[in-house]
């Protein structure tokens, strides 16, 4: 496989409207199937599957980008509107933006390195990422935690559970007396339950479907849990209702949230899903005053932030470039590796070669000492001749320079041994090209 590079194809909720994204959207299990379903394609040599509430990217070192784009247009025709392909170092330097939480919603949060961390693992286990991806990975996740140490990016960072108070906040103002349910045992929930109390809520409720993690949960905000079967009660006891849960459909429907605000007298209900795909049903929010949003919505409250952190997204932003950099020298480094060795192996077999020949003739003629001293000629001549060649190779692959390692491969006749160890780099493009035309519009990329 000579042409293999890494690629990425993904869409996120700078490209794509969440009921494109929840279509796609993998956990557990079916994260794994799709792991297989990938490595198991003609041409692609490890695969990684980055999956959130706010993105899913899909990265695979193979022949070309076919194989990724195929894991989405095969789960949603849809898709193919929105999506985005980065190739060689254009997705190196994304997987660094994303990790370093310079590409999320909430640019500075913390959650997105555990998130890429977590796919790593699950790609690893599954034995689809290997050694190129873990190199990668691991210098995605230094390279993050560079920024998170070397700027200010992430202090008083607006976090999903912090969007999740603001809303509530300016809905009631404070909850002193009201209660606050959660529906599942997300983590992102908790997160913005104990959020919620700073606002003076007194009452937390849980409810799962399973009664083991939903008791834990409870224990770990201060709440009571409360059985999955009374879930229509709890609607109408709630004032702030937060749905983390892992369904694949709807849990809270119009139907029930309309019998719930009839039991409450139309007392108001907040409604936040965190949850991808989604928990609560659109329509909800057409009932009277009941408050639904969904991780889109949160988009609007975050801009502000943004704006506040811009210099230390500036001084980030040159980190991650000096880390895509270093990473690309060492990739084209190791590129040459491959050449060299075979070239002096190639080199000591003919010497060896050659000092036998001679041995053999004049041999009995020698003692150890002069067998030694042809034997050490013959390496000598080998070492002063590919002095410079060693040397031009390295300058060529630190400065990028492909070309050269393959012509010297060729000029010797190991291109058959090289090229398997070392594909040649495909030219990063000029420009990202885009898969749709929607993600175009959108600005999906380094904003």
């Amino acid at each position: 496989m000579s042409g293999r590079d890494l690629y990425l194809v993904g869409l996120s909720h700078k490209s794509a409207p969440i009921d494109v994204r929840e279509r796609v959207a993998l956990t557990g299990d079916a994260l794994k199937d799709a792991l297989d379903e990938l490595r198991a394609m003609e041409g692609v040599a490890e695969a990684l599957v980055v999956s959130t509430c706010n993105r899913v990217e899909v990265y695979v070192q193979a022949n070309d980008p076919e194989p990724a784009r195929r894991f989405f247009t095969s789960r949603a025709a849809q898709a193919v509107d929105h999506l985005y392909l980065r190739a060689g170092v254009e997705a190196v330097r994304h997987l660094f933006r994303v990790s370093a939480s310079l590409d999320s919603m909430v640019v500075g949060e913390q959650q997105i390195l555990g998130q890429v961390k977590e796919a790593y693992g699950v790609a690893s286990a599954a034995q689809a990422a290997g050694s190129y991806l873990s190199r990668l990975c691991n210098r995605a996740f230094a390279t993050a935690k560079r920024v998170r140490t070397e700027t200010d990016i992430g202090k008083g960072a607006t976090s999903m559970s912090q969007v999740a108070v603001d809303l509530v906040e300016k809905i009631f103002g404070t909850l002193q007396g009201r209660a606050i349910l959660l529906v599942g045992a997300g983590k992102m929930g908790a997160l913005s339950a104990k959020a919620l109390q700073v606002l003076g809520a007194d009452r937390i409720l849980v409810t799962n479907r399973s009664p083991q993690r939903g008791q834990a949960l409870a224990e770990q905000v201060g709440g009571a849990y409360h059985g999955w079967d009374g879930l229509p009660g709890l609607l109408a006891q709630a004032d702030v209702v937060i749905v983390s849960t892992g369904a694949p459909d709807y849990v809270l429907t119009k139907e029930l949230i309309g019998h719930a605000m009839k039991a409450r007298h139309r007392r108001s209900l907040c409604l936040i899903d965190l949850a991808v795909p989604r928990n609560v049903d659109p329509a909800c929010a057409h009932l009277g005053d009941v408050y639904a949003y969904d991780v889109d919505d949160m988009e609007k409250v975050v801009r502000a932030n943004h704006e506040a952190r811009r210099g230390e997204a500036i001084r980030a932003e040159a980190i991650v470039e000096a880390e895509v950099m270093a990473f690309a020298k060492e990739r084209e480094a190791r590129a040459a590796l491959p050449v060299l060795a075979s070239l002096r192996r190639r080199a000591e077999e003919i010497a060896r070669a050659e000092a036998e020949r001679t041995l053999a003739q004049v041999g009995a003629k020698l003692d150890d000492k002069g067998r030694r001293s042809v034997e050490a000629m013959a390496q000598a001549i080998v070492n002063k001749l590919l002095h410079g060649p060693t040397a031009k190779l390295k300058q060529a692959a630190s400065s990028g320079d492909t070309g050269l390692p393959g012509a010297a491969a060729e000029l010797f006749g190991i291109d058959g041994e090289a090229t398997e160890a070392a594909p040649p780099r495909p030219a990063a493009p000029a420009a990202a090209p885009v898969i749709g035309a929607a993600a175009a519009a959108n600005g999906h990329d380094r904003s």
